[in-house]
């Protein structure tokens, strides 16, 4: 457990719960800033993050400064005993900045600039916006410094975007001269400028990418995407710079996204680099629950899939809900309420995978503007009288129940690598199936496997340390960046088991093809070689035969989207296709190498084949469910873990109750305080929380 985490489990009992609080919006309510308090302990709220959009309420006017309602609010809080994360409010500045310094207003990709208004519509290369947001937070670092109710700094807001003016034009420049060590023949061979005559011969004719220049070399797009992100670290790293020089034992995150209506990650920024300069990971999550287009259970994979990404971006440690609806949100094209009962169950999911908070957006419903139907813990009517708020005393007494289980561990011995600038690279590619290449999808349809059978998964990118998992799988791994390959081959050598898939091994980190022969680094380990990829359309379907061997399969599976077209060398093949033209070729295949084995999955498969396999392979490798017992359909079980007890979080994200089987296990009942044995009912959208 790093330091900066360790100073935060000691000043906080038990997990935060709370919201995203703005008393800047209520000066001229002084009754309703007094009842926020008797609110938000009625409502069992521990915790506050406060600012996040104030700047205009503290510097009104250019080095004028009114910072008495912010005082005063922090000290009502720790009057009150109510936790503060405090922000920097960098996600949208005040109009007289705009007006003054009109170089911070970000310029788009077709290359007009802005006019002052929303949010996060900023150049993060401009001296001036860094220069300011330096001074301002360094102001508040000194005014709260010794601030009781301070526990975390809240950096800026959901970072995202980019910016194409001339300073970031510069910058780009400036980065590509140090990657590419001034050697512009360097970067024309990286980028293979040679395609439609592109070659560059000197700096200043690069740009970046943009529908009215340049958007077909893929290598320029992946390096332009790899320096949008060090430049939103480089600005976030200015940002806090004064505040750890002031607050040094104060730990400080940003609030990382999901992406929508697909639950996924957030796909601008890499946040495996991103989260190296983070005490603490947190993540804003909405998922679309009661939609129309997914069941709730096939919804809550892709959440728990997210929520395991946030867990393994610092290696396993606990991570924050910075976010989350009470209710609804107002930015889907359909906005639902919240069943009773979800809530609870969609709360106590994210404890469940790793953190070690519920927190919301937003406390109090704001009067106008764009958020002002979006959900929140006191609605309009300003009382404590609704479903809603009591929905949320409601968390916030189960979260006391289970203050024990803050800071405990997951372990995983199976992890899924998903590697954001891979995703870039296959989103990029022309080829395949365009519009529906499926590498998310991919990744979310192996982990449903194990979130089905109680079994935990680490979600991790190719750079990650592979040494303490037994199972590794590599889906659609298209990109293999310098080492990766050396570390895969180690770790099967060592005894592990590799599974990776088509269209794997086929780009270096430049985005340009291997030549020799795919998956290029990885055809020893994998002892196959891919000679082509045949895409199917949507309606079409293959069959892959299992031939005899000892793995408990099917005789045969039907596939879908991509059948590669593969030879095996050293593997051997355990099933080959059934139909077309290549009917007979290998269509999986296992390579014994050093210890271990790596398996090679040619083509797209459904669900029923992925569960037989995955298991399989579990029950070789002895990689049990969290439970003795067998889980209903959409019921998952997961447990966090400290040096005293295991704590067994089962969840029912169905619309029917279930039973669970315990198989004589004796549990204690950590909300009702009852003894557990033989077997549990769940509700629907059902939880119970299991210590033993």
């Amino acid at each position: 457990m790093n330091e900066k985490f360790s100073v935060f489990n000691n000043k906080v009992e038990g997990f935060l719960h709370g919201g995203d609080y703005n008393p800047d919006q209520w000066l001229s309510y002084p009754e309703v800033l007094k009842e926020d308090v008797r609110l938000l302990k009625l409502a069992q709220c521990n915790c506050v993050s406060i600012n996040i959009f104030g700047w205009s309420a503290i510097e009104p006017e250019e080095g004028k400064y009114t910072f008495e309602w912010l005082d005063k609010i922090m000290d009502d809080m720790a009057r009150n005993n109510i936790h503060v994360i405090l922000a920097t409010p960098s996600g949208a500045r005040p109009a007289w900045m705009s007006e003054k310094y009109p170089e911070v207003l970000r310029v788009n990709g077709d290359r007009t600039k802005n006019l002052h208004g929303q949010r996060h519509n900023h150049c993060f290369t401009s001296p001036v916006y860094r220069k300011k947001t330096y001074e301002i937070n360094k102001i508040l670092a000194e005014r709260y410094k010794e601030h009781t109710a301070l526990i975390m700094w809240h950096i800026s807001n959901e970072y995202s975007g980019e910016c194409h003016c001339k300073l970031c034009q510069e910058a780009f420049r400036e980065w590509l001269k140090k990657k590419y060590y001034n050697d512009l023949e360097k970067l024309n061979d990286a980028w293979w400028t040679g395609f439609w005559s592109h070659r560059f011969t000197k700096w200043s004719q690069i740009e970046s990418p943009s529908e009215k220049g340049e958007i077909y070399v893929h290598g320029h797009n992946l390096d332009w995407k790899r320096f949008v992100t060090d430049q939103t670290v480089d600005f976030y790293k200015n940002e806090i710079a004064p505040i750890r020089k002031i607050t040094p034992n104060i730990p400080v995150t940003t609030n990382f996204m999901g992406a929508y209506p697909h639950m996924e990650l957030f796909n601008r920024l890499d946040y495996w680099k991103f989260a190296k300069e983070l005490d603490i990971v947190s993540w804003d999550s909405y998922p679309a629950w009661h939609n129309n287009f997914e069941s709730t259970s096939d919804l809550a994979v892709n959440v728990s899939f997210v929520h395991d990404i946030y867990r393994s971006l610092k290696g396993g440690e606990p991570f924050l809900i910075m976010e989350s609806t009470p209710s609804l949100v107002n930015w889907q094209k359909v906005n639902k309420l919240k069943r009773p009962g979800m809530h609870l169950l969609s709360s106590i999911q994210g404890v469940a995978h790793g953190a070690d908070s519920v927190l919301y957006f937003q406390w109090r419903k704001g009067r106008g503007a764009s958020e002002k139907f979006h959900g929140a813990v006191v609605d309009h009517c300003g009382h404590e009288n609704t479903r809603v708020f009591r929905d949320v005393s409601n968390v916030g007494k189960v979260l006391r129940k289970l203050k024990e289980i803050k800071g405990a561990k997951i372990e995983s011995k199976v992890a899924i690598i998903y590697d954001i600038e891979n995703r870039w690279a296959i989103d990029d590619l022309q080829g395949l199936k365009k519009d529906k290449k499926g590498y998310v999808e991919s990744c979310q349809e192996a982990y449903r496997v194990f979130w089905e059978n109680g079994i935990s998964v680490d979600i991790i990118n190719m750079d990650c340390d592979l040494s303490k998992y037994e199972l590794i799988i590599a889906p659609m791994l298209y990109m293999i960046r310098p080492k990766v390959s050396e570390g895969i081959n180690e770790f099967v050598r060592k005894g592990g088991t590799f599974v990776t898939t088509y269209f794997s091994g086929v780009v270096d980190e430049n985005d340009l093809c291997f030549l020799g022969g795919f998956p290029g680094p990885l055809r020893e380990v994998t002892g196959i070689w891919a000679e082509e990829i045949d895409s199917l359309y949507d309606n079409e379907r293959n069959y892959i035969q299992l031939k005899k061997s000892k793995m408990e399969l099917k005789e045969s599976y039907e596939v879908k989207d991509y059948c590669e077209l593969i030879h095996a060398e050293t593997a051997e093949v355990l099933a080959v296709y059934k139909n077309d033209f290549y009917s007979g070729m290998p269509a999986l295949t296992v390579n014994n190498y050093g210890k271990g084995k790596a398996y090679y999955i040619a083509s797209r498969t459904d669900q029923d084949f992925n569960n037989d396999f995955y298991l399989q392979l579990s029950r070789e490798l002895n990689i049990n469910s969290v439970i003795n017992g067998k889980l209903p359909a959409g019921v998952t079980a997961q447990m966090r873990s400290n040096e005293k007890n295991k704590f067994i979080f089962i969840m029912n994200f169905t619309e029917e109750e279930k039973l669970v089987s315990l198989e004589n296990e004796n549990y204690i009942d950590m909300i009702s305080g009852e003894n557990v044995y033989k077997e549990i009912h769940l509700d629907r959208y059902g939880v119970k929380i299991l210590k033993r």
